[in-house]
């Protein structure tokens, strides 16, 4: 079996949706020429073949000659086996054609939420992603697979119209005058469905973005009795979007029975002007058996024309999404390409004065809203003037602080899929390594309890966001994953806020004795945590206002209302 269609996307033309497609299709050119070729010997063997069953009627029925017969009937099989062959390559062409591009507009669109990091959120709605990742990447396939077809479709119809032109210029000048008009009319029938569909893509996403609203807030609005009220006011939304779908359908409907019609009604009218110049005998038995083969032939590539224009439509609609998408602006800038990296070193940041020493654990006692801020800023989340090693963040390539500097929150992400690519995404350990560091970082956050119950242990598939795990056990585990990571700097956000004291205090021993040797900030209260620390900070009003052991900051009055504040609310 061949590998899967796999290289690195490149850049694409973000300057329009047209540009996009454009640049899609000249970097898919090789196979889209192949396809453009492919198209055209289906279209050359099926639109020959009228032709040469003319011919076979005039120079073998009429004329009586076996020979000749059996030699046009030869020249038919010939033409069968080349649209036969030629679309055996059509079908393969064309689904790469389909799947590649979208492949490569998902790796676009992957690329820029990874690239957007935390802000993405911010920066683009639930629906724009998941709407793009469902039907937008398919549009885009279609728009060039069907391109080829367009182009087969319109090399066999002025093939077929030349045919007609030398025997007959007046059936010949019909197709010609006819063909346009109802190009000019599907157009226009294409264009006020992309408009529909538009609008379609609209309502969609807003009701997706509801929808995942709905469901994150659903304890809460159980809690405020708001659930008929979103209900309600989903349907609503449901409604709007299934009149908007109905139009969209209608028009939909309309262009399909325009597609069918004109060309039938062309179909008519070449019969019914060649029937006339046969009883004029101007036109041979042979050549009229022909013109209607011709006729008929022609609502393939009329159809495979239009149908083109339709798909095109469609994917300038969904390319205008996915411009839009990956036109937006991080926050944060990328940062130099190159540059010295410094080792480890003091972690500072002078707007508040914490300075988190290059070993040890250091504990930060503060309210949720400057844990957060602290947070952002050492980890660079958002700019600031926190240095590392004395070296300003922004000054470091943005890849390599994200390397050197973790932060983990008690609301982090579990994945779908085996349990041990989930704990250790980076693959630090590769095949037929031990699984040693990883049952160490597992115990220091007090999980082998979870994973010895699962069927599997480490090789069990997790569903998404870890459903099946309790608060307290997707907290270990996410901890686990980020001691597994062993960043040269740990910045934890109330990484033991969901289980039990002693759960707790396995905890707080673990992190303590898996990260000396590197530098650990843990944002908490927790008296357990606080004992374990080897300095503590006390920030007030987003400055450090005290700093000490645990025990000596318990005498500042303003230490104490916090922890125990804390610690009685828990």
């Amino acid at each position: 079996m061949r590998d899967f269609f796999d290289r690195a996307p490149g850049t694409p033309d973000l300057r329009g949706p047209w540009r996009y497609l454009l640049w899609m299709a000249v970097r898919h050119r090789r196979v889209l020429l192949l396809d453009c070729l492919a198209n055209m010997g289906w279209a050359a063997g099926l639109g020959l073949t009228p032709a040469v069953i003319g011919q076979a009627i005039n120079q073998g029925l009429v004329a009586r000659d076996q020979t000749a017969l059996v030699g046009w009937g030869l020249a038919v099989l010939g033409t069968g086996v080349l649209s036969a062959l030629s679309a055996v390559f059509v079908e393969r062409l064309e689904t790469r054609l389909r799947v590649e591009p979208g492949y490569e507009t998902m790796q676009f669109v992957t690329r820029k939420a990874c690239e957007l990091g935390t802000t993405v959120g911010r920066k683009v709605s639930a629906g724009d992603l998941v709407t793009v990742g469902v039907s937008d990447i398919g549009l885009i396939g279609q728009a060039l697979e069907v391109g080829a077809r367009g182009v087969g479709g319109l090399v066999g119809f002025v093939a077929v119209a030349v045919f007609m032109l030398v025997a007959s210029w007046q059936v010949g000048l019909l197709v010609l005058v006819a063909v346009p008009i109802m190009l000019v009319v599907t157009t226009r029938l294409a264009r006020v469905l992309r408009n529909r569909q538009g609008q379609l893509r609209t309502h969609q996403r807003e009701l997706a973005d509801q929808a995942v609203d709905i469901v994150r807030g659903l304890r809460v609005l159980r809690g405020i009795g708001g659930e008929e009220q979103f209900a309600a006011r989903y349907r609503a939304g449901s409604q709007r979007l299934r009149a908007t779908a109905l139009r969209q359908g209608r028009a939909s409907a309309v262009l399909g029975a325009t597609r069918t019609f004109l060309p039938s009604l062309l179909l008519a009218g070449v019969v019914a002007l060649a029937g006339e110049l046969v009883l004029d005998d101007r036109l041979s038995a042979g050549q009229m058996v022909a013109f209607y083969g011709y006729a008929t032939y022609l609502v393939i590539p009329t159809n495979q024309i239009t149908f083109a224009v339709s798909k095109a439509m469609q994917g300038h609609v969904a390319a205008e999404n996915v411009v839009r998408l990956l036109r937006t602006a991080p926050d944060l800038a990328p940062g130099p390409d190159t540059g010295a990296v410094p080792g480890p070193g003091v972690l500072a940041d002078p707007d508040s004065g914490l300075r988190v020493p290059a070993e040890g654990l250091t504990a930060v006692v503060c309210s949720s809203a400057d844990a957060v801020a602290l947070a952002d800023r050492l980890g660079r989340q958002v700019d600031s003037a926190a240095t590392y090693a004395d070296v300003p963040l922004t000054a470091l390539p943005l890849a390599a602080v994200r390397e050197r500097i973790l932060v983990a929150t008690a609301e982090e992400h579990l994945f779908a899929g085996p349990l041990r690519r989930e704990l250790d995404p980076a693959d630090r350990l590769r095949a037929g390594d031990s699984d040693d560091p990883l049952w160490a970082a597992v115990d220091a956050a007090a999980a082998r309890d979870i994973v010895e119950a699962l069927p599997d242990r480490l090789d069990t598939e997790i569903a998404a966001g870890g459903r099946e795990f309790s608060g307290g056990q997707q907290q270990r585990l996410r901890l686990a994953r980020a001691l597994m990571a062993d960043p040269e700097v740990l910045i934890l956000i109330d990484p033991t806020s969901a289980v039990d004291a002693h759960t707790e205090n396995r905890m707080a021993e673990g992190i303590a004795r898996l990260r000396r040797g590197r530098a650990t900030v843990v944002f908490t209260t927790s008296t357990l945590l606080l004992h374990q620390a080897d300095h503590v900070a006390l920030v007030l009003d987003g400055g450090v206002a005290a700093e000490g052991s645990h025990e000596a900051l318990m005498a500042d009055d303003r230490y104490r209302e916090l922890v125990e504040r804390w610690t009685a609310a828990a």
